[in-house]
């Protein structure tokens, strides 16, 4: 299992409704609207990175009002 962080800017306005829509898709164990250089903060879980990568772009990105992502691998070292 693979978690990330994914760091989401959004249009003004915009966090509150973008966090209750990621919040809802498959995958996804947390989305919160935050203060800061972001605007909502979401963890995510996939069974590989490459499905993690494919729901980024083909869901996450998709939700009306996001601008930009950035997505942070967890990692144990």
């Amino acid at each position: 299992m693979v978690q990330a962080y994914i760091l989401i800017q959004t249009e003004v306005g915009k966090a509150s409704a973008v966090a209750e829509v990621i919040g809802r898709l498959p995958g996804v164990i947390q989305a919160e609207d935050v203060t800061g250089p972001y605007d909502v903060i979401v963890r995510a879980q996939a069974e590989t990175v490459d499905e993690l990568g494919r729901m980024v772009v083909a869901k996450v990105q998709q939700v009306e009002g996001i601008t930009r992502t950035l997505t942070c691998p967890v990692v144990h070292l």
